[in-house]
């Protein structure tokens, strides 16, 4: 990919030591900088900068030429790019993003959450995903502000690289706060000048401790999905809370909730065939009604159609209606604030209860110093429903297993403590720092594919290491669980 740094001289005084730090990146190296007077000139001011290229003698060398009338023709539904989800719960699929859905994503992300004009973001998130590269980078050119871009994420460096470029807000995604807390408090926790943070991945239970530690006077906690046409944002600091919508804004802004069948995502249809709407306080699908019409609530989907239809949802309350289908359950309580309960497919059914999987691994990983840790439900042969399994970064083999079943019995009820532990050297990631549970799902105890430490809760009570004999009992269902 090309780049180019296209400065006036006085800029270049300014910026020559941040400009010498980033030419010493292997990949940019050879950045070719442009300027508005003669080389010569550069070269007789600032000596330790070599290599400037006269932008007039370029321009000269430019085609005269006027470009064709076609190629000043777009439309606001036209193709912008595509950008690829996560791929957490398979593989990733390319989602269509038009022009008007960028600029509606960027401006409504940016507005809702404050960010200012003159605020300098401190963004360490990868650009080709909606975060870092739509709201991101989208900022900049539709609000004015300022980027401060880092090439890899590092809990370490993050408040001291705040404190260089003298950030006043800062994006967040997936499990980076927590990787942020986890780090040992040092003094310049709270030197920076960042009082905005805004993404999405803040779990409720350590969202007071993050505010705290690192004296954040605001937090955008953001939900929504790169395809989908239903995005939520928390504007007050409400702890745990992902959004708000009023009851009686509705009609204005059509997101809603519909019962289902919390371990498969089935909506849940009343006698007649309509979906059943959450009362507050009850947990379902959330769902943002299609307006073809509206760029705004229309939904582009992805490059796949046949994905891309999956993701309808039709006839919910009448007749020919179409609502996207998040594939999130979510909970409203009273007042319109949405709290995340977990993704569809991740949560599970056992003991005749409904285990979310996200409210478990929030308990564990604080229990386990902020490890990274996977919950989900794996099958038993002979027992009906899902088991829960943890499986947990460990590759110093630090945590007790005693320590663990100790703390989540005093968090969990018997239902959703996880029945099989396992301790792993590296956990599967995507890229923006959202944890991959289909392999370790298949994976499940089966001690002929998993060569890691696995232990399973044993009738007498404690963990205990997963031998074979172990499991044959369980997979011939003699095993007392």
């Amino acid at each position: 990919m090309q780049r180019l740094l296209l400065l006036e001289l006085n800029l270049l005084t300014t910026l020559l030591a941040a400009i010498e730090e980033i030419r010493k990146e292997e990949d940019i190296a050879k950045l070719p900088i442009y300027q508005h007077h003669d080389p010569m000139q550069v070269r007789q001011n600032l000596p330790q900068l070599s290599g400037t290229i006269g932008l007039t003698d370029a321009l000269s060398a430019a085609s005269v030429d006027a470009p064709t009338e076609e190629m000043n023709k777009g439309k606001v539904s036209d193709k912008m790019v595509y950008i690829y989800t996560s791929g957490t719960t398979g593989l990733p699929k390319a989602a269509v993003i038009t022009n008007a859905r960028y600029m509606f994503f960027v401006l409504g992300c940016g507005f809702m959450v404050g960010v200012r004009q003159s605020d300098i973001i401190y963004n360490p998130l990868p650009l080709y995903h909606t975060a870092g590269g739509m709201v991101g980078l989208g900022t900049v050119f539709l609000l004015g502000t300022t980027t401060v871009l880092r090439k890899r994420f590092s809990a370490s460096n993050f408040w001291t690289d705040c404190i260089k470029a003298k950030a006043t807000a800062a994006q967040y995604i997936g499990e980076i706060c927590r990787y942020l807390l986890s780090v040992p408090d040092r003094p310049h926790d709270t030197s920076h000048t960042v009082r905005l943070m805004f993404g999405n991945g803040l779990r409720p239970q350590i969202w007071p401790q993050f505010v705290a530690r690192f004296n954040i006077q605001d937090i955008g906690e953001v939900y929504g999905s790169t395809e989908g046409n239903s995005n939520l944002a928390n504007i007050d600091n409400k702890v745990g809370a992902v959004g708000f919508v009023p009851v009686y804004a509705e009609y204005l802004y059509p997101v809603t909730l519909i019962k289902c069948d919390e371990e498969t995502g089935e909506p849940i249809r009343n006698s007649e065939g309509w979906c059943i709407k959450c009362k507050p306080g009850e947990a379902g699908i959330f769902l943002g009604k299609i307006i073809r019409k509206t760029p705004a609530r229309a939904f582009g989907g992805y490059a796949d159609k046949k994905a891309s239809e999956k993701k309808i949802l039709r006839d919910v309350f009448r007749k020919g209606d179409a609502y996207f289908n998040s594939g999130d359950i979510l909970v409203r309580d009273i007042f319109g604030y949405f709290y995340f309960r977990d993704r569809t497919g991740d949560t599970f059914r056992w003991r005749g209860e409904n285990v979310a999987t996200s409210e478990v691994e929030a308990v564990i990983s604080n229990i386990v110093g902020l490890h990274d840790c996977v919950v989900y439900g794996v099958e038993v042969p002979h027992v009906e429903g899902r088991a829960g399994m943890a499986a947990i970064l460990d590759p110093k083999r630090e945590i007790s297993v005693e320590n663990l079943l100790n703390g989540i019995r005093g968090c969990l009820p018997a239902y959703a403590r996880p029945l099989f532990v396992r301790l792993m050297d590296e956990l599967p990631m995507t890229g923006t720092f959202k944890m991959k549970k289909l392999d370790l799902q298949q994976d499940g105890f089966n001690l002929d594919k998993v060569s890691d430490p696995i232990y399973f809760l044993h009738p007498d009570g404690v963990y205990r290491t997963l031998t074979r004999e172990d499991f044959e009992k369980i997979q011939s269902g003699n095993a007392r669980l």
